[in-house]
């Protein structure tokens, strides 16, 4: 099915939770109407729609519809064998949509709740066969991931359409995750009717998956949520939390999304350079041992915080981007670089690293998928 794909603009600022409500108060009539329309379009058919969260923009269809996560599968050619996030508005709304009647959440979970919810954590529950929600969420596995957004549109959508929404990131499977509604529109023009376009998103990389339904807990996927406020939050269920390895066997069953298959990927070869100081050395011994020229290929550097000008490295580097010296800056600007390379037909982007703490630890966590080689190096 082909459409004609419409962006309907959503003022993120005259959308309003109060406490305890279970439906927005919405104070722009263009909003309104925009959430209506797509509110319609969910609980209508089984087609799906964009929409901004905190993270990435995701792609919406009722997780407790076969045939609209269908939709999803179809719209981002995604694998069936990589299961989804359940978005839901409220905890209301998950007692009533998706657990068993008196079923209790965790009480490993409490804390991170009380703390991280609504916002970019996602944790896993357990599903048995009576379970409302789709198998093909689930991808077959005893257990689904939820979490509560924290953008005021998002959680409107799923609040006024009152269904838990199977939503992964809103791109094209393999291609960077998108952060604004053109990158949604980029990849999926005339695979979905609607894209709810609420501005830039703010954390710019997927939420956080975590599993306290084992001993110890896991972190499954790094994001939005750090591994350090885990620790300090979760109380003492978390203070040995394992990490989960970074990527899955093809023929492992896995639990959460970005555990298996390429990701993140730009149409352009990444290069991530590791403890390269000023990377000065280190990308003129990667461009010479692979006898690439800057006057036949396209380079661009994205730094953090020790990578030299591009002016120094070498000549003729065609793009040159500040990636961001923190781990929060470089998780909101990663992805957009990523597809702004594209934009510029880039052929090469060289990446400087970022240290492995707090927000960075998903920043490597991405940047290790996308990238198709790393350079580690040893600082002085």
């Amino acid at each position: 099915m082909s459409f004609h794909t419409k962006i309907l603009p959503v003022r993120l600022d005259s959308i309003v939770f109060h406490k305890d409500d279970v439906l927005p108060h919405i104070t722009d009539k263009v909003s309104a109407e925009s959430l209506r329309i797509a509110a319609h379009e969910l609980t209508t058919t089984t087609n799906v729609v964009g929409f901004p969260t905190e993270t990435v923009y995701g792609l919406g269809g009722s997780a407790l519809n076969d045939e609209a996560v269908r939709s999803i599968y179809r719209a981002k050619n995604r694998p069936s064998d990589n299961p989804l996030i359940v978005h839901v508005s409220s905890i209301d709304q998950l007692k009533r949509k998706i657990l068993p009647a008196g079923y209790e959440i965790p009480a490993a979970y409490h804390k991170l709740i009380e703390q991280f919810w609504p916002g970019p954590l996602t944790i896993l529950l357990p599903v048995d066969e009576a379970s409302p929600v789709s198998k093909l969420v689930t991808a077959n596995q005893p257990t689904v991931a939820v979490r509560i957004p924290s953008h005021p549109i998002a959680r409107a959508l799923i609040a006024l359409s009152d269904t838990p929404l199977a939503a992964p990131s809103a791109n094209a499977s393999t291609r960077p995750s998108p952060t604004m509604a053109s990158h949604v529109y980029h990849d999926l023009q005339g695979k979905i009717p609607y894209i709810l376009d609420g501005g830039p998103c703010t954390v710019g990389v997927e939420s956080t998956v975590v599993d306290g339904l084992c001993k110890p807990p896991m972190l499954l996927r790094p994001g939005g949520v750090s591994m350090e406020e885990i620790l300090l939050h979760g109380g003492p269920e978390w203070s040995h939390t394992v990490v989960a390895k970074k990527t899955a066997s093809a023929s492992e069953p896995v639990r959460t999304p970005g555990m298996k298959y390429r990701h993140y990927s730009p149409t352009a070869k990444v290069v991530l350079f590791i403890h390269c100081g000023d990377g000065i050395a280190a990308i003129a011994k990667y461009l010479t041992d692979n006898q690439i020229s800057a006057h036949t290929t396209k380079i661009a550097v994205f730094k953090s915080s020790k990578f030299a000008g591009a002016d120094q490295i070498s000549g003729d580097i065609a793009m040159e981007r500040e990636l961001g010296r923190t781990g929060q800056e470089a998780s909101r600007n990663l992805f957009r670089l990523l597809r702004e390379a594209d934009e510029h037909g880039i052929d090469l982007i060289l990446v400087e690293g970022v240290e492995e703490t707090d927000a960075g630890l998903a920043v490597m966590n991405r940047l290790s998928k996308a990238a198709m080689e790393t350079v580690e190096g040893v600082e002085a």
